[in-house]
């Protein structure tokens, strides 16, 4: 969490009211943020809210003159969670040791559980007659409950406190009766045998559904702990120091929050450019990947602009500063980022939904059902409706429903694994399947991302015998970014020669001395200076090439052209395959790009796509994916640069491509190891069937408590007499898990390999 992000103003915000972002602990499920977006709501001065569970984070826009960020934090703590309100560096290191704290408690206690459960259903199930089984079940499963899982009743208690519950309130309350109902049986197994009742016991299932809510709860820590890593990332593009140009020509180093407009900086090769400004002396090659997302760096001569972030190559200059901080481009990417990373999510996960009417409705049922029995029930009226009690309370145990979601996204995150696709969590899961747009960045994205040699023409054969060797010798030495691609193009193919005399020329190419004749490689614009001679034949080809979007580099003597080597971004035949694919699918796709229009329309036009928006900025992407939003359209976004980390951000489902920058790869909630574009139709399709099994699950864990509940209260006693047992009860709750994970599990087996192996695809009938 940046500075710039908890105190800042945004463009659509009065000047009086403050934009701000907190890290929040203490949440579990939706229902604790929907409790905290409920309170901070009626606070006076708070203008709008919104928690993000997913990320952990409050934004909130309010006015400072009326109510302080301690004064959130009092408010916030007063329904019992916490809000972390330190500024800047602070924060972040508070919140990420709290969320490593956590992670790493949870680990060990879900472990604990875990081992302790698996004696525990042993005993349950095979071996209740041996001596003393009850009372080893009880020891067994005590350190489960209090101390595994101590902050679900912790928990549930402090909101018991504020009038509010979740799904703690559920698991602590059935596991605890469930536990206290066993240890009394254990205890006093004459209260029930003189009544001619059996004193059952079900420590089983109390400690059975700590151990697998832990083990959801455990996973779900590990998807929120990277949430904030691509944040670090881009600020880490951020140079700590400059080296500043005085008045007197003195350059001396300054921290970069020291940096003002007007000040000259000094760059020197292989260093960041700081901040924004505009090339004052010198030239270099520049690497503005993370601007544009191409991979060739450009040429910066005096008058040009430069920007924060990017990478000088070889070169010295001087520039001006213009932006500094959070106003230059890679700082508002850096504020972006932020804001869609911790902005609430379109689609709420549906357990936790129905968990903030589900738990109380369970809770007044059980107490009714008492209440019934107690009053009408007759003779031994009160044992009959407490056993009824207790019953409805473990039949309505959330085991099914907590494993109804976390299973089927496992199983789906591990088949995406199998098919190189990282998937982040379910909530991007659930959602992939519903996109309707999906945009492409072109470099990395569809296009493989490396320049290489697409074909070499020679004046002759001759020609090419008697100066190939001179060319790649040449080329080896030349700071053009292209000489690379002609070089491993040639390697194993030529030898060294001697060239003498070498002169790199800024912006144009490189030239050299091989046996007394003077040789140029370089572009067009050089060849026109040099008024140098080209064939008829050669200038044909290479004006076809620049057509195709090729870049052409000449070469020549001092006399003519002997030859043109044109480099290019090759297009691989499974980006058309994925394109065809997911029109197919009803999916809109858009090509978007910071190269100039007409390489973008021969890309789009080799893929079959319809939709080109070229010479676009980090920004100009993520405004279309809100243009598109606005629409109510469900946006996806498919790249690999630092600069689609914003768009990324910004989309419904944001896809990175493996071979891209970290940041991307962060910033996305999928990845693709490679890039092999079919493997997002996969992730499409995986996601269409993991959202149809969730939904199968969800009603199978239902089903058992719609014709349960009844049941389990007595429904039929006036009737035929009927009264399910609690430990029938147990045994439906048990078995309700286990049809749970059972249909999970053809998911697994029932999905086919990725699109790009030719196998039958994911989610395919």
């Amino acid at each position: 969490m940046n500075k710039e992000n908890r105190t800042t103003h945004k463009d659509n915000i009065p000047d009086s009211i403050i934009f701000g972002q907190f890290p929040v602990t203490g949440m579990s499920c939706a229902s604790c943020a929907a409790n905290i977006e409920k309170k901070l709501s009626r606070v006076e001065g708070v203008e709008k809210v919104s928690v993000n569970l997913a990320s952990e984070v409050v934004s909130v826009e309010y006015d400072p003159s009326v109510i302080t960020p301690s004064g959130l934090k009092e408010n916030v703590i007063s329904i019992g969670y916490d809000l972390i309100t330190d500024e800047g560096e602070k924060a972040e290191e508070k919140a990420g040791s709290n969320q490593l704290a956590r992670y790493r408690s949870m680990r060990r206690r879900a472990v604990a559980a875990l081992i302790l459960a698996v004696p525990l259903v042993m005993i349950s199930m095979f071996f209740m007659n041996m001596p003393y089984s009850k009372w080893i079940m009880w020891a067994l499963s005590t350190p489960i409950l209090f101390w595994s899982g101590r902050q679900f009743f912790i928990n549930a208690w402090r909101q018991l406190k504020h009038g509010t519950s979740s799904m703690d309130t559920l698991v602590s309350l059935s596991t605890g009766i469930a536990y206290a109902f066993s240890a009394f049986n254990t205890l006093f197994p004459q209260f029930w045998e003189s009544r001619s009742l059996h004193a059952h016991v079900y420590f089983e299932a109390a400690g059975v559904v700590i151990a697998l809510v832990l083990l959801g709860k455990l996973l779900e820590e590990r998807a929120k702990a990277r949430t904030s890593s691509a944040l670090k990332k881009l600020i880490g593009l951020q140079p700590r120091t400059v080296f500043r140009v005085m008045s007197d020509g003195e350059v001396r180093e300054f921290l970069i929050s020291a940096v003002k407009p007007g000040h000259e900086i000094l760059v020197r090769p292989g260093e960041r450019i700081p901040v924004d400004g505009k090339v004052t002396s010198g030239n270099s090659y520049i690497d503005e990947s993370m601007i544009t997302g191409e991979p060739v760096p450009v040429f910066r001569e005096a008058g040009s602009n430069v920007f924060a972030g990017t990478v000088n190559q070889k070169g010295t200059f001087q520039f001006v500063a213009e932006k500094v901080g959070s106003d230059t481009l890679l700082g508002s990417i850096i504020r972006l980022v932020a804001e869609a990373q911790g902005s609430k999510a379109p689609v709420q996960k549906l357990v936790d939904k129905v968990a903030s009417v589900f738990v109380p409705a369970v809770a007044a049922i059980s107490v009714i059902t008492l209440a019934v029995w107690w009053v009408a029930g007759g003779e031994n009226s009160f044992i009959q409706g407490l056993l009824s009690m207790i019953t409805v309370l473990v039949i309505a145990c959330p085991c099914a429903l907590g494993l109804a979601t976390p299973t089927a996204v496992m199983v789906g995150i591990g088949k995406g694994a199998e098919n190189n696709i990282l998937i982040r969590d379910a909530e991007s899961l659930e959602l992939a399947g519903k996109v309707n747009v999906i945009l492409l960045d072109k470099t990395g994205t569809v296009t493989e991302g490396v320049p290489s040699v697409s074909k070499a023409v020679w004046k002759s054969e001759a020609a090419r015998l008697e100066s190939e060797n001179v060319l790649v010798s040449l080329e080896t030495m030349s700071e053009h970014p292209l000489a690379g691609a002609v070089v491993r193009h040639f390697e194993g193919k030529t030898r060294m020669v001697a060239v003498e005399d070498v002169e790199n020329l800024p912006g144009r190419g490189v030239t050299g001395l091989s046996e007394g004749r003077r040789y140029y490689a370089g572009s067009r614009r050089l060849i026109d200076e040099k008024s140098i001679a080209i064939s008829n034949e050669l200038a044909v080809g290479a004006d076809d090439c620049e057509a195709d979007a090729m870049t052409v580099v000449f070469f020549s003597d001092s006399r003519e052209v002997l030859a043109f080597i044109a480099v290019s971004d090759r297009i691989p035949e499974s980006s058309v395959t994925a394109v065809k694919e997911l029109t197919n699918m009803g999916i809109e796709v858009f090509l978007v790009t910071g190269d100039n229009e007409i390489s973008a329309r021969s890309v789009a036009e080799r893929t079959g796509i319809e939709n080109v928006r070229a010479g676009m900025l980090p920004a100009d992407k993520a405004s279309l994916v809100e243009e598109l939003q606005g629409k109510g359209r469900i946006v996806g976004m498919a790249g690999d640069g630092i600069n689609d980390s914003q768009a990324l951000a910004t989309a419904d489902i944001s896809i990175a491509m493996g071979k891209g920058s970290d940041i991307a790869i962060d910033t996305a909630k999928m990845t693709i190891l490679g890039n092999d574009l079919t493997a997002v139709v996969t992730a499409v399709r995986l996601s269409r069937r993991t959202v149809r099994t969730i939904r199968q699950n969800l009603f199978w864990a239902f089903i058992y408590n719609i014709i349960g509940i009844p049941l389990a209260a007595g429904v039929l006693y006036p009737v035929n007499g009927f009264l399910l047992n609690p430990m029938i009860a147990g045994a439906a709750m048990a078995l309700s898990s286990v049809s749970v994970v059972t249909n999970s599990l053809r998911l697994k087996y029932s999905t086919g390999k990725s699109v790009g192996s030719r196998q039958p695809a994911v989610g395919s009938q």
